[in-house]
């Protein structure tokens, strides 16, 4: 503007943005009506995808110290709350790109080579900052996610590499929980204790049961010390560290019996907020599941099982990521392992006194 103020379309740039739109049909004097649509929903994407990062920098920034202050887990889960709020956005959006029908999409299908979303920079980064390890994915294309990639975006991407993730972070703050051993109060014996005495209760109310035909008596049973062994294998440092040896399992025992505690014991004032942060990233961790799904299935129903435009095998290759690349596995198995709230075990009074608020007031 001439008198130099600032206005809507200034501030937000929406002549450079609305100009951004190029149909690579319309350039091949074919121009086909759809892929506007097409253009439009994937840059969309791409400003989400800045957005998640800009949230998900911050709160890493937060964790990736020695000591977090209990003050920043408030805005942390707001913050990650918010990124759920954008994942939503980003599953309905295929609900819009599905207005588009398979013969539309091959009407400017062909112009675009080899462009593929594989390509997308910003959401590798996503991947890498939640906390995906580079061994874990899978081949493109017979290529590894990086050759996909040149320049200024495959340095950002291997920077993304090396840098503290979401899952690091957390792990290391879980780590540092500061309840676990004390002198009054061991909390894997306790916790061992009362799974058991839950399971010893089962057993013994099978026992009585003669109503029960012998076969299924038997099923009942073996499920108790099926439940049993599996109890004494989660609670067995050994054992644990083992699995992360072998890969089935990636946070420490430590971590593990920390995020334990803070999910049976969150409703203690101090586990609250903490509680919520490790419910949120399962949450993400969920969506990014559904999202993937999703897209899955709507280049199935576009492709069927043609290759896709960077020559992967489209519908199969995206459908194999949607377990393989969820990050935060470890935290959605600890729900195997929760016993009810009435079988737990009682805390110190020492203990509550300090989960009520008055551990960081005392001891900062």
């Amino acid at each position: 503007m001439s008198d130099g103020a600032l206005d809507y379309g200034n501030y937000l740039k929406v002549d450079e943005i609305i100009s951004l739109q190029e149909l690579v049909s319309e350039q091949h004097g074919k121009p086909a009506h759809i892929e506007m649509l097409y253009i439009v929903v994937h840059q969309v994407y791409e400003l989400w995808f800045k957005e998640i990062l800009h949230e998900l920098g911050s709160v890493i920034e937060m964790f990736d110290n020695e000591y977090v202050n209990e003050k920043n887990i408030g805005e942390a889960v707001k913050r990650l709350k918010r990124v759920t709020a954008v994942q939503e956005l980003l599953i309905e959006q295929i609900k819009v790109l599905e207005t588009m029908t398979p013969l539309e999409f091959l009407d400017f299908r062909k112009y675009l080579g080899t462009a593929s979303g594989f390509q997308s920079y910003q959401f590798r980064i996503l991947e890498n900052r939640l906390g995906l390890k580079p061994e874990d994915r899978i081949m493109y294309a017979q290529k590894t996610y990086l050759q996909e990639l040149s320049g200024r975006r495959k340095e950002l991407v291997e920077e993304s590499e090396k840098q503290t993730s979401m899952f690091d972070a957390v792990a290391s703050w879980l780590e540092r929980t500061p309840f676990l051993e004390l002198s009054n109060f061991r909390f894997v014996e306790e916790y061992k204790a009362a799974a058991n005495k839950m399971l010893d209760a089962e057993a013994a109310a099978l026992s009585g049961a003669d109503e029960l035909p012998e076969e299924v008596l038997k099923i009942h049973i073996d499920a108790i010390e099926a439940s049993r062994k599996g109890f004494e294998s989660f609670l067995d440092s050994s054992e644990h560290q083992r699995l992360v040896n072998n890969g089935q399992r990636r946070l420490s025992f430590q971590a593990t019996m920390a995020a334990l505690f803070i999910n049976v014991y969150r409703d203690e004032p101090i586990l609250q907020l903490p509680f919520q942060l490790l419910e949120t990233l399962v949450e993400i961790d969920e969506n990014f599941t559904i999202w993937r799904s999703r897209h899955a299935v709507m280049v199935h129903r576009m492709l069927g099982r043609k290759v896709g435009t960077g020559q992967s095998s489209g519908y199969d290759y995206l459908k194999r990521t949607v377990d393989k690349y969820r990050v935060f596995t470890d935290l959605f198995n600890i729900s195997t392992f929760l016993i009810p709230r009435s079988e737990l075990p009682k805390l110190p009074d020492d203990l509550k006194t300090d989960l009520g608020f008055h551990y960081s007031a005392t001891k900062s």
